[in-house]
């Protein structure tokens, strides 16, 4: 446990993995600040205190940053491949004002440790053409050919915090998310993830009676995928680690999205066919190597697939509960 007078900020802290994260080290006994342009979407935030800020205005990230010792700097204009795909410039120009204004105000309060959240996005395309994907090492960043803006903007700004380091003696970390899924996060809209969307379309053929889902691509695209308590833990044991080179956060159990679908049917009861149509994929394989990890943490990701599909898929059939029997309301004459 850490001193009560400990205290960090959380930017994002509205979003999936910044709200979690809040209540995580609330739970270690921190006083936390809650930084976002909007509050959590699915329940009030556990932060002692929440400040809608838009970090891409230098004086907002001076005050979120005032008066704090650490700083998890998760904030960033994101979603899944359906938004990253067609949003590059947006997600560049935004990202980078927050980053660039983040760490600078980091570095003018004095912030003593400084954590980024980066992601497997940065990883070269070329190494990930196979759905047998060869398991990604944090030296594969380079030489550099991230896929897409988001991939690009999160890799520029590990340098950034490498520069920081080097230059101002800041004491960073830098973590590379492996598509982390859960619970109370964003599950409709555009912006969801794979898993999120998985999940809500297996949730709707499963209460209107429909007999298949649509797949974009083939299916055999492969990702693994990293349930949120984990996530949160080695985000908090990369903190105290004192490693200050990027690391990856993942699982490494490789699986394809039709094997993901049957998963999720399998959790919801159902049996469903699979439609394929077109739709914007990303790489072909991606997978985390974990060796470092369990070098540097002497830990790593526990939740299995299946434990944690479980917990996400009952939620966001509950979402989808509730948004039917509210439109249903709306249709039923007053």
């Amino acid at each position: 446990m850490v001193e009560h007078s400990k205290r960090a900020v959380v930017t994002g802290a509205g979003g999936f993995i910044g709200s979690h994260l809040v209540t995580h080290l609330k739970a270690l006994g921190y006083w936390v600040r809650g930084v976002d342009i909007r509050r959590p979407e699915f329940g009030e935030s556990t932060a002692d205190e929440f400040l809608l800020l838009d970090l891409r205005e230098r004086a907002a990230a001076r005050e979120a940053f005032a008066d704090v010792h650490d700083a998890y700097a998760l904030a960033a204009n994101m979603g899944g491949m359906g938004f990253i795909s067609a949003h590059h410039a947006e997600i560049l120009h935004s990202n980078a004002l927050i980053n660039l204004h983040s760490i600078e105000a980091a570095h003018e309060a004095g912030v003593e440790r400084y954590l980024y959240t980066s992601s497997a996005c940065i990883y070269p395309e070329h190494l990930q053409e196979d759905a047998a994907v060869r398991a990604l090492r944090e030296e594969d960043a380079y030489p550099a050919n991230p896929q897409d803006a988001y991939g690009w903007e999160k890799l520029i700004t590990e340098r950034l915090c490498e520069y920081y380091a080097h230059d101002y003696g800041m004491d960073v970390r830098v973590v590379r998310f492996h598509n982390i899924f859960g619970p109370y996060g964003t599950w409709d809209g555009g912006r969801e993830k794979a898993p999120a969307a998985i999940c809500r379309k297996v949730a709707i053929a499963k209460l209107t009676g429909a007999t298949e889902i649509e797949i974009w691509g083939d299916g055999e695209q492969t990702r693994s995928f990293c349930y949120i308590d984990d996530c949160v833990e080695g985000i908090v044991r990369l903190m105290d680690s004192g490693y200050t080179k990027p690391l990856n956060l993942g699982q490494d159990r490789l699986i394809s999205i039709n094997e993901l679908v049957d998963l999720v049917c399998e959790v919801a009861g159902v049996t469903l066919g699979k439609r394929h149509i077109p739709g914007p994929q990303g790489v072909r394989g991606r997978n985390s190597d974990n060796t470092r990890l369990r070098e540097v943490l002497g830990w790593e990701p526990r939740v299995t697939l299946e434990a944690g599909f479980a917990r996400t898929y009952a939620w966001i059939e509950e979402q989808v509960r509730r948004t039917q029997a509210g439109e249903q309301a709306r249709l039923v004459p007053a």
